[in-house]
């Protein structure tokens, strides 16, 4: 795994992948939308990795799009394919079967904040700044929309993306965008124990049951709840309900065969 804009790194079943463009505060660049995006899909086919954790370098875990690249382009065809290449790991957040967590400190704007949102998880740091800032520069956040509106109210996300107004991390736990605030010392230390406490579990579990839960979001009640009943019993079949329900009624801790 060699990349230029980011870095990867496994320690047993947990692989980080650090955002690594310190001297722009994380900002997408082309390349390192191309280096997340393929570093995703890259850990989500190593069985070994059970969750990953995304992080910035320096001092902010991404402020947006790189708007030098801005002027590199004319046409509105051209933007397009430009910006299709930003978004293209929220997308890959949302299908690959490994969990991921956010680790935020610093700022998380613009595509920073859509990376926030669009990671199953997220822990920040005390003193974090999260935004979509997007108006502030004649552009709209209209990308990080997608996950954000998928998990914040509607009058909150307008705010947010109306506004381009920074909240804080207090406000982002309160509203629901990510799941812990911890001192910034902590952060990184905090976030392991939230992946491993994901690692230890079955690995077949979670994976199926991830991609479950983005597929019945999008379907109506009955729909899903059909889904659900066929996904359940696909995976009572497997080695790893198997060896689970055995451990749980012999009292002793399960090893999980896996796939």
């Amino acid at each position: 795994m060699a990349y230029e804009a980011a870095t990867v790194d496994i320690d047993g079943h947990i692989s980080t992948i650090t955002l690594n463009r310190p001297e722009a505060m994380n900002t997408f660049s082309t390349g390192l939308a191309h280096d997340l995006d393929g570093a995703l899909r890259e850990l989500d086919e190593n069985d070994d990795v059970r969750v990953v954790i995304i992080e910035g370098a320096g001092k902010a875990f991404s402020a947006g799009i790189d708007l030098t690249e801005h002027g590199d382009f004319d046409t509105q065809r051209e933007y397009k394919r430009w910006v299709g290449q930003m978004e293209k790991p929220f997308q890959t957040l949302v299908h690959m079967r490994t969990p991921v967590i956010a680790a935020a400190h610093g700022h998380a704007a613009a595509n920073g904040i859509g990376l926030v949102a669009a990671c199953d998880l997220a822990v920040l740091a005390e003193g974090t700044k999260l935004g979509a800032t997007a108006p502030k520069v004649g552009l709209f956040c209209m990308g990080p929309a997608v996950p954000l509106m998928r998990s914040l109210t509607q009058k909150q996300c307008l705010e947010l993306l109306l506004t381009g107004e920074l909240i804080d991390a207090e406000t982002a736990l309160d509203w629901g965008l990510v799941n812990r605030v911890v001192p910034k010392d902590d952060l990184r230390e905090e976030t392991i124990a939230l992946a491993e406490s994901i690692a230890e579990k079955s690995p077949v579990a979670v994976q199926m049951g991830k991609q479950a839960y983005y597929m019945m979001n999008d379907l109506d009640y009955d729909t899903a709840l059909e889904y659900s009943n066929e996904q359940f019993a696909s995976l009572c079949t497997t080695g790893d309900a198997n060896e689970g329900i055995d451990a749980f009624l012999d009292k002793r801790e399960p090893e999980w065969p896996g796939k």
